[in-house]
């Protein structure tokens, strides 16, 4: 993608911010400059290149020319999202084209203060209660995804946890696309604060219905009291025209306890950006993820963990499964602080290559102003292990079933970080639905059998 693409891009968007300012519901004036910096920001930069260290495997220019226009209002039935296996949360909200349908959804009375609603709702009701935490984190002049996030952010879900309050009921968050003839964009804005001492899991779910090319772009601010327990889920699972970019931006304060876990399936192009900073002393933070793709899918892995206080411990672990001619990509980023002695920090990404054209790109990386730390970063490329599948095999298992197996273990090493029973099943089903596609690759060459993997092997320790 050049660079006149991606100066010359946010033009088209001009229109269409016009007349969102124009007919947006709410019109503080807080709010209203705050999307009006986002616009600003990202009319100035445009969008990224791969003359960008932080896009450099990842070409968005798909996006860039691409003439999306707002999604507009739609109606779909209940049993329209039964196939999406949600029904036994009892907790749900459901967004459709980036708006919350009050109908779809089912929010039992929280305990405790807490409140749970739509970004939209609560502006209406407590703005105060938003600007306090609306795009106080979030960094647009670092990403232009995040900028252009800003200007059009209009609804999502406001989760609010006061201090000692357990919320034991997952909040499961279904965005529905229903994409049609015109390419259409949604913009979802999402603001959760756990108060000091508190307990909640928040789960984003990214589906679509019907075919065409959508563009989600999404935006969640993650507020993490002192000694607060908060794990968030991310899935997306897209149709295969669909553009997801989504930012996760977590601000930890003592001793606070956040975990993240992302499923991401499917979607022609998926950028995952993770953004905590540990900010208060002994807070700690898991980044837990794994991404499948087949066909020509791409999947971007953006992790940057800053450590800014002592004391603090994190831990980031992903895994990745490419078939046909799909792209993986990991990019995990530690910034340790001069302030952040005694930081602990380990990456480790891992890698299974189906087919020869499979391609991932990973790149873990250190960058350490403090004396006195433990950190480790490293990754591994590889194929399936034909010695385990000969095992299996000489055990009456066909091979269809044998290598199935053998995926479903590389992603059971993610799986069973989760820490929801209900959860883990239910992730558990996604990936058994995904894989039976992905065993039917073609036969590899032999692995080394006390690795697990065989092919090209990287590591280093810092």
């Amino acid at each position: 993608m050049s660079n006149a693409i991606a100066t010359q891009a946010p033009g088209k968007y001009l229109e269409a911010f016009d007349n969102f300012n124009r007919r947006a519901a709410t019109q503080i004036g807080w709010l209203k400059a705050l999307r009006q910096e986002g616009f600003a920001r990202f009319a100035e930069t445009g969008f990224p290149t791969t003359h960008d260290e932080d896009w450099r495997f990842t070409n968005v220019s798909a996006i860039a020319q691409t003439e999306f226009q707002p999604a507009s209002p739609a109606s779909i039935k209940a049993g329209d999202l039964d196939q999406f296996g949600t029904a036994g949360f009892a907790c749900q909200l459901v967004f459709v084209n980036g708006r919350y349908s009050k109908a779809l959804s089912r929010v039992p009375s929280p305990p405790g203060g807490i409140t749970i609603s739509s970004l939209a709702a609560q502006l209406t009701t407590d703005a105060a209660a938003v600007q306090a935490h609306l795009g106080q984190y979030l960094n647009i002049n670092r990403d232009a995804f995040a900028a252009l996030n800003t200007a059009f952010m209009e609804d999502g879900i406001y989760v609010h946890v006061p201090s000692s309050v357990v919320m034991e009921l997952p909040i499961y968050v279904l965005y529905v696309s229903t994409p049609g003839a015109t390419p259409m964009m949604s913009h979802p804005r999402n603001l959760i604060v756990a108060e000091d001492n508190s307990h909640v899991t928040v789960i984003e779910d990214y589906v679509a219905i019907g075919e065409g090319v959508s563009f989600s772009n999404t935006a969640t601010e993650l507020v993490a009291g002192g000694s607060a327990v908060v794990s968030h889920y991310m899935i997306v699972r897209e149709a295969d025209a669909a553009y997801n970019v989504s930012t996760l931006r977590i601000q930890q304060a003592r001793s606070s306890n956040v975990s993240t876990h992302s499923l991401l399936m499917s979607a022609a192009l998926v950028r995952n950006n993770v953004h905590p900073v540990l900010a208060g002393e002994g807070a700690e933070c898991l980044i837990n993820g794994l991404f499948m793709a087949n066909g020509t899918q791409h999947t971007d892995n953006y992790m940057l963990v800053e450590h800014a206080a002592a004391h603090c411990d994190s831990r980031q672990f992903y895994n990745g499964i490419l078939n046909g001619q799909a792209h993986g990509v990991f990019h995990g980023r530690i910034i340790v602080h001069k302030d952040a002695q005694k930081t602990d920090a380990k990456q480790t990404n891992r890698n299974l290559l189906l087919s020869d054209s499979a391609q991932i790109d990973t790149k873990p990386q250190l960058e350490i102003y403090a004396d006195d730390v433990k950190c480790t970063h490293g990754a591994t490329i590889g194929q399936v292990d034909e010695t385990a599948l000969f095992y299996l095999r000489s055990r009456g298992l066909s091979e269809a079933a044998a290598k199935h197996l053998l995926l479903l273990a590389f992603a059971n090493e993610c799986l069973n970080r989760m820490n929801s029973e209900q959860l883990r099943k239910h992730l558990e089903r996604l990936v058994n639905e995904w894989l039976p596609e992905a065993a039917q690759f073609s036969s590899q060459q032999p692995a080394l059998p006390e690795s697990g993997l065989s092919g090209r092997k990287m590591e280093e320790v810092g």
